[in-house]
């Protein structure tokens, strides 16, 4: 039974069953893992994973694929529904892995969620763009450095990396793809306020520090240059010449 992809849903199906072994084996699945899979599409990832696995919740948000859906496997609960939306954690209470080829349009905030929304997950193994791919654990003064990147960074540590085709996919993207596995380490005891803080230096980029968490509202220009010299840096510092550790440092000294 065909189906037509949704654009506005970032829908582009993985149709070619070659590149589950390296899911699989960047997954590091295993017969007693509880995993998380959002965006299941047409299911072959899903079945893949239900054959191996003990248990998979699948989130979707296209009810329209439920006939696509109903013999992915007898281990698998299926939620139609937004995931940036649902409680997951109390979806998958038992899921310590995410498993997904994640829709373009939620993969960035979903993982940035993910890694304090879901505490009990702690492997993650996805297919998103390959500019997104590079972009979690680029390194600080790249052009692909940003929040994203210093958020992962401090949660995890990159495992596995693998460059995919466009043509796995149906319709094949514009962009190129790439799967990436990253393992939790330990999340800073201020990630909430790290976050906020994150999120307001790298909202104005062409600024400095001061001006950015200024303009974004976080603290006053003083306050933060101030802070800025605490942790040895100049008032004339921007957010992408900061290392992730860093940014954990200035969280505190803003207070």
């Amino acid at each position: 039974m065909s189906v037509s992809p949704k654009k506005a849903l970032g829908q582009h199906f993985l149709v070619d069953e070659n590149i589950l072994g390296v899911i699989g084996r960047l997954a590091e699945l295993a017969p007693d893992d509880h995993v998380l899979e959002i965006g299941p599409g047409l299911g072959v990832l899903t079945r893949y994973l239900a054959a191996r696995v003990a248990h998979v919740h699948a989130v979707e948000l296209d009810a329209s694929l439920e006939q696509h859906l109903r013999d992915v496997g007898a281990n698998v609960t299926l939620t139609f529904g937004d995931a940036l939306r649902l409680d997951l954690v109390a979806l998958a209470p038992d899921a310590t892995k995410l498993v997904a080829n994640l829709p373009y349009n939620i993969a960035t905030p979903l993982l940035v969620e993910s890694l304090d929304g879901l505490p009990n997950v702690g492997l993650w193994c996805v297919m998103v763009q390959r500019e997104v791919a590079d972009r979690l654990f680029a390194q600080p003064r790249t052009k692909a450095y940003g929040a994203v990147s210093v958020l992962v960074q401090l949660a995890a540590e990159r495992t596995g990396f693998h460059p995919v085709s466009r043509t796995v996919f149906r319709p094949p993207p514009n962009v190129d793809s790439a799967l990436v596995a990253f393992r939790r380490t330990e999340l800073p005891p201020n990630f909430a306020r790290v976050k906020q803080v994150v999120a307001a230096a790298f909202a104005h980029r062409r600024k400095t520090l001061p001006n950015s968490l200024e303009l974004a509202g976080l603290a006053q220009r003083d306050a933060a240059a101030a802070a800025l010299a605490h942790i040895g840096r100049e008032a004339t510092t921007r957010a992408e010449a900061l290392a992730p550790s860093e940014f954990v440092a200035l969280a505190e000294a803003l207070g």
